[in-house]
């Protein structure tokens, strides 16, 4: 039987290679209040995205036995490349958790699109991944993909410098060519890129939708717990207070200060 308040169960574990992973926990707590988390920043090997994927995995693996030896009955990979590298052979590991990862939202923006052409940021690792290359065969056939591995986009949000000078021109080399080709649509395909949006839909221009994929994943995760999602509270949420980091001892008090 399923408690009536959220917090009276499990926790639920978090997990990114740094801080990316907060935006996916923000839509979660929008709809899924007061529910009982554990985040897991692995800030000493982050980006992920550019790291071979047997190195991601095992970090991955490492990091979610640290989430269930905190008390967390289920885990969010809340980062496109440890989904990819990862998710299925913890699912095969470890069947009695669910699993809830991420992938690039290539679907919803081809079935919307209206030119023909979408752009998706995301890293490399991402990019290499069976979720991306089945989900683009699938849904994106006949349609233009302009895909931009951005792992130099990931140290600017880490560092918490969400507008800049130095970032605007690396976001408008990444956006040019998705300009070009008429892209009505760009997947944010790390979950760092949210905290980028108001700047990457400026250059981008009206004409352009971004797509997140983190509502959809904190949808999924309320289907899997079997709890009702509330309506999305728009007030912004404090940060998690239950925090891991693979870093230095003071690394709670530098993740909630960025």
């Amino acid at each position: 039987m399923q408690p009536e308040d959220p917090s009276a169960g499990p926790a639920v574990g978090f997990l990114d290679s740094g801080i990316g992973g907060l935006s996916v926990w923000w839509e979660v707590l929008r709809i899924l209040p007061g529910l009982r988390t554990v985040y897991f920043a692995d800030r000493a090997h982050c980006p992920y995205g550019p790291r071979p994927q047997k190195e991601v995995q095992a970090l991955v693996e490492d990091g979610v036995h640290r989430l269930l030896d905190a008390g967390c009955s289920a885990i969010v990979l809340a980062c496109n490349t440890a989904t990819a590298a990862a998710v299925d052979a913890l699912r095969a590991a470890l069947p009695s958790i669910p699993f809830v990862g991420m992938e690039p939202a290539v679907k919803p923006a081809a079935l919307r699109s209206k030119t023909g052409a979408i752009g998706i940021l995301a890293t490399s690792g991402t990019f290499r991944g069976r979720h991306f290359l089945g989900t683009s065969a699938r849904y994106a056939k006949g349609l233009r993909l302009v895909a931009r591995a951005a792992d130099d986009l990931v140290p600017f949000v880490e560092r918490g410098e969400l507008d800049s000078p130095a970032l605007r021109d690396a976001l408008a080399a990444h956006l040019a060519p998705m300009r070009e080709a008429g892209a009505d649509h760009i997947v944010l395909g790390c979950t760092h890129f949210p905290f980028l949006a108001p700047v990457i839909a400026e250059l981008a221009g009206p004409s352009i939708t971004l797509v997140n994929p983190a509502p959809a994943v904190a949808r999924q995760l309320a289907r899997v717990l079997d709890l009702p999602p509330a309506v999305p509270d728009p007030v912004p949420l404090p940060p998690p207070q239950e925090l891991l980091s693979r870093f230095s001892p003071d690394a709670r008090h530098r993740l909630l200060e960025s």
